[in-house]
């Protein structure tokens, strides 16, 4: 089998961070087929992408016809085999659920030829797992981009235990070619960063649910105490309690340790709507 050489993505999934990555796929010259289910998702992921890179415009970091350029090369689309019809690189960004991966991967397997990458950006679910669901396990690997993807710098490359050493040079040169810095995890259930991270979310929860400190003070204490740039229950609510809960339970579904089970405060939240930025209050108002 030819190595492949990648040229187009197709990014599934138009939500915070499917448009990020396709804005990032965009400025760094790959053409992007950006696809998912309602055309109000995708209008939305694209008003926000013109947004960010109507800033650089006015900034002038890039010129007026860099900008168009840039913004011509993202096609939206809501056919599933429109989007991967000649994609070298597929890249997953939906719910993190594994069992809505597997199946989305599974269509994506009968879509595409066997040659095509099939990458997921999940942040704590097995990429074994998710690629013993297609015929190519091998050409299957996990690109976990961090929330905001324009900005930050980190891919988790993710080998699965059949992925190929090829896979994951290919997709660590499509990291590189974006500006990012990608660095190869074995495949455990939330890689580094979110092992790190679901400990802070929920031990800074715990403090607030217990009644110890307030949000301003434990994330003041973060800041200034251990010189974090944010406080953990502001990069929750950054990231988006739903999905800091979704993160924590399938790291604790995986590994069945006490200290990745989510504070229950965390639950509570998501019930009352209370997300974080996206929805306009979490731990803090916007």
């Amino acid at each position: 089998m030819e190595r492949v050489t990648v040229s187009r993505l197709a990014i599934i999934g138009a939500g915070t961070m499917g448009a990020g990555i396709a804005q990032v796929a965009a400025e760094s010259g790959y053409e992007v087929r950006l696809s998912d289910v309602g055309e109000d998702f995708l209008e939305k992921a694209l008003g926000t992408i013109r947004k960010f890179v109507g800033r650089k415009v006015e900034k002038g970091e890039i010129s007026q016809e860099v900008c168009k350029e840039n913004l011509n090369r993202i096609k939206p689309t809501t056919d599933l085999t429109a989007a991967v019809a000649g994609a070298d690189l597929v890249l997953e960004v939906i719910p993190e659920n594994v069992e809505m991966k597997k199946n989305l991967f599974r269509k994506l397997d009968s879509l595409t030829p066997l040659e095509t990458i099939l990458a997921s950006n999940t942040s704590t679910l097995s990429i074994t797992e998710i690629g013993a669901a297609t015929n190519r396990a091998q050409k299957v690997v996990g690109m976990h981009f961090f929330n905001p993807a324009p900005v930050m710098k980190l891919v988790e490359v993710v080998k699965g235990e059949k992925t190929s050493e090829e896979t994951v040079e290919i997709a660590s040169g499509v990291c590189q070619r974006m500006g990012k810095t990608p660095i190869v995890v074995r495949d455990i259930p939330g890689f580094i960063v979110n092992r790190f991270l679901g400990l802070l979310y929920n031990e800074a929860a715990n403090l607030v649910y217990r009644g110890v400190a307030s949000p301003e003070d434990v994330d003041t204490a973060m800041r200034l105490g251990a010189n974090h740039p944010m406080g953990p229950l502001q990069i929750a609510d950054l990231a988006g309690v739903d999905v800091v809960l979704a993160a924590l339970e399938a790291v604790y579904a995986a590994t069945k340790e006490e200290r990745y089970k989510p504070c229950p405060l965390f639950a509570k939240m998501v019930k009352q709507g209370k997300l974080g930025r996206k929805t306009g209050e979490g731990f803090y108002r916007y």
